[in-house]
């Protein structure tokens, strides 16, 4: 259930935006005054908040800043000032949107939905461009017991020190690390490396394998890092 914060002094509209949004299925926090609504802050997940420009203790557009500080959700201002340059001042300060008073509950109802399907969307696709990114820096290296495979430079290092690898055997060392802890075929792997259609009785991978292992002073019975599974592929755990 979504949270809403509401900070007005005159109790009437106070009531009657909680009964509206309560009716939408909101969760309502409803304070009189800019200290109790600070409080509710540090203690609840609000998603939106409706704040009077004047109130007893602080106006409401020092309250929107103090939010600001710590808060991105969406803030409407309500007030009874018609000034255009109240309106930008409050913009300015971080307010979403404004609505002067007296107003419609209608109105507010739809402007609550509309500010916090914004945020929503903004967040989903902030979120993604993040995890993008963080899977991007994540794929662009790895270090498995002091392996450490970097794509950028094509570079591997085994217990700090450096290991000539071919183009291929690279590409072979990368895919299983990409696939870390999956057993990946034979034939897999030599379509994702060599991209061309795997035959019969090729032993072009089982020869690399070697290869690349004996770079990685592999022992021949129990290698650390690649690891045959009989009858199935390879695996890097």
């Amino acid at each position: 259930m979504e949270e809403i914060l509401v900070v007005d002094d005159e109790k009437e509209i106070a009531d009657l935006v909680e009964v509206y949004l309560q009716n939408e299925g909101y969760r309502v926090h409803k304070f009189c005054n800019a200290g109790d609504a600070l409080a509710c802050l540090s203690q609840n997940k609000v998603s939106l908040a409706l704040l009077d420009v004047m109130l007893p203790d602080m106006d409401g557009l020092t309250l929107l800043q103090e939010i600001r500080k710590t808060y991105l959700f969406p803030i409407i201002m309500l007030t009874a000032k018609v000034e255009d340059m109240d309106k930008i001042k409050g913009l300015t300060l971080g307010a979403d949107d404004y609505i002067t008073k007296p107003f419609n509950p209608l109105e507010v109802m739809a402007r609550v939905k509309t500010q916090l399907r914004r945020y929503k969307r903004y967040n989903v696709s902030k979120s993604a461009a993040l995890e993008a990114e963080q899977e991007t820096r994540e794929a662009a290296e790895y270090d498995i017991r002091n392996l450490h495979i970097s794509r950028d430079n094509h570079k591997v290092t085994l217990n700090g020190k450096h290991v000539q690898l071919t183009p291929i055997e690279f590409d072979i060392l990368w895919y299983l690390c990409e696939h870390q802890g999956k057993v990946v075929s034979s034939e897999e792997l030599f379509e994702a490396v060599w991209k061309e259609k795997f035959l019969d009785n090729n032993n072009t991978v089982m020869a690399h394998i070697a290869r690349l292992r004996e770079k990685l002073s592999e022992p021949a019975r129990k290698p650390r890092f690649v690891k045959t599974v009989w009858g199935v592929g390879y695996t890097i755990e």
